[in-house]
């Protein structure tokens, strides 16, 4: 195959594995093409792209002429389907992966983001990009109308001072920051203390419910206190900012504890929160649906797997984390889920898992048993 010579060649190339692929899932959108399109002498900046879904900034950054281009992506599945579009454009080694700190934005005179869905994702990278990018940076924040807010400017103005929206195009929009503020710092990882737990929650920007410990997770906890009594071994399974395998391991300390998560954020936050209650014993990883756990490896699983795309409610992603639960338990480990009454999620586990009963409810949430069987 012919290498692309062009950004539309490449990008025309993109696909979204290992994400799901389907006929109406795109691996560019409009707000990619948007943002490329606005960014100005792309081959004479020091470009960091945030949050590339599936390569189309980064790579479609490089064909344009970059040559210095860092990229950070919150998500595990965007940078496996970033290096397989890089390898299918031939374009493997033109960028670098970074975490989302101070290197990645060091002297950026460029930087091309995604909007995030939370403020404080937004209030993250603006912090970094102000106390590390270039004096000349430009920052580019682009997403759906419909998803743009005016605190988005309000939070990119206490880094900068010349913030600026461009016409929507294809229904997309662009945010343009310029002018860093002197005397920015990061303040993240916030922390702070969960009286009911006695426990110093820690988060990264993009971690979900933040310091936060949402409804569902603390009915979750309520039961915990007799769940498999005999485990020595434990995986808390989609494990944001490590709340679960805080509690689950402070009382328990021969139960040996691995948190993990495809999220950097989560896993940030995880590290930090279990970093501060002294739990160093907990192993935190970065992986997708514990891929890297090994077969019937696992006595226990705790989970609280997400149950939203946006704003619609699904089960995929739930699905695919009880089936994840069900490879690395052994026959007779207990997975302890808690979910939301709306979803058919019993069902689901009984056939993924194995027999599954109700260890507690309330008007919004349910916890369940699934016994491997």
């Amino acid at each position: 195959m012919t290498p692309p010579v062009t950004p539309e060649e490449v990008l025309a190339r993109l696909r979204r594995e290992p994400d799901v692929e389907a006929p109406d899932l795109v691996a560019v959108d409009a707000t990619d093409r948007l943002l490329l399109d606005t960014a100005e002498d792309l081959a004479a900046r020091r470009v960091a792209v945030v949050d590339d879904a599936y390569g189309a900034l980064t790579l479609g950054a490089v064909a344009a002429g970059a040559r210095d281009v860092r990229v950070h992506q919150d998500l595990l599945v965007g940078e496996r389907a970033l290096a397989a579009n890089a390898a299918r454009t031939g374009l493997t080694g033109t960028y670098r992966s970074l975490p989302l700190d101070g290197d990645l934005l060091d002297g950026a005179t460029l930087v091309l983001a995604k909007a995030p869905k939370g403020l404080d994702a937004l209030r993250e990278l603006t912090e970094l990009a102000a106390a590390a990018a270039a004096p000349d940076v430009v920052v580019l924040v682009g997403g759906r109308v419909k998803h743009m807010t005016l605190g988005m400017n309000d939070v990119l103005r206490a880094g900068f001072t010349d913030v600026a929206a461009t016409l929507a195009r294809q229904k997309s929009r662009l945010l343009v920051a310029r002018g860093p503020r002197p005397g920015i710092q990061s303040s993240f990882p916030r922390c702070r203390h969960d009286d009911a737990l006695d426990l110093d929650v820690c988060a990264h920007g993009a971690a979900f419910a933040g310091t936060r410990v949402d409804d569902g997770t603390r009915l979750l906890l309520r039961a915990l206190d007799g769940a498999a009594p005999d485990a020595r071994t434990a995986v808390d399974l989609g494990c944001g900012t490590g709340v679960l395998a805080a509690v689950l391991s402070r009382p328990r300390p021969d139960l040996t504890v691995t948190a993990t998560d495809q999220s950097a954020a989560a896993v940030a936050s995880a590290r930090a929160t279990l970093a501060r209650a002294g739990l160093d014993r907990v192993r935190v990883t970065r992986d997708d649906a514990a891929a890297d756990l090994p077969d019937a490896s696992v006595d226990l699983v705790v989970c609280n797997p997400p149950f939203h795309l946006g704003a619609a409610v699904v089960t995929g992603a739930a699905d695919r984390l009880f089936a994840a639960a069900a490879r690395v338990l052994r026959p007779g480990g207990e997975l302890w889920a808690v979910w939301n009454n709306r979803l058919p999620h019993k069902a689901a586990l009984r056939r993924l898992v194995g027999p599954t009963r109700v260890a507690a409810s309330d008007r919004r949430f349910t916890v369940s048993v699934s016994t491997r069987r």
